[in-house]
């Protein structure tokens, strides 16, 4: 079993591969049947993806209208195989538009991979799914 900071340097690996655009790497710690559960999600990109080609096309295809996009972690949350993370996603439109969401991810590990992305826009959603909604 990995520490919670191991963990840790996992997602920030993953986060700033996926800055870069760089999904090979972003991918580098998941497991083979990882999955992104985007279900409470609004958009064309709702529901759950499976494996990582179809997160990648999901990705690119929603990066697509943006001139950039940019996540910075804030918090992690320790849950046993799992991580909460909050973090602030910075979307720049083409026309110099600025939009700066707030979000929660639950992440899953098994062993020292990643098995399971749960993204929502609620901090909640992410601890409720980690078992820790009470525990805040």
């Amino acid at each position: 079993m990995i520490s919670h900071r191991e963990k840790v340097e996992i997602i920030r690996s993953a986060i700033d591969a996926w800055n870069r655009g760089d999904w090979d790497e972003a991918f580098r710690n998941t497991a083979p049947e990882f999955e992104l559960d985007n279900s409470l999600t609004l958009g064309e990109w709702r529901g759950v993806h499976k494996g990582a080609n179809e997160v990648k096309r999901m990705w690119t295809g929603f990066l697509e209208p943006w001139d950039s996009v940019h996540i910075e972690i804030d918090e992690f949350v320790d849950g046993g195989e799992h991580v909460v993370t909050r973090q602030t996603a910075v979307f720049r439109g083409r026309d110099g538009i600025e939009v700066e969401v707030r979000t929660g991810w639950c992440w899953t590990f098994r062993d020292a991979s990643i098995v399971r992305l749960f993204a929502s826009n609620e901090l909640d959603d992410a601890l409720e799914a980690a078992g820790l909604s009470d525990s805040r």
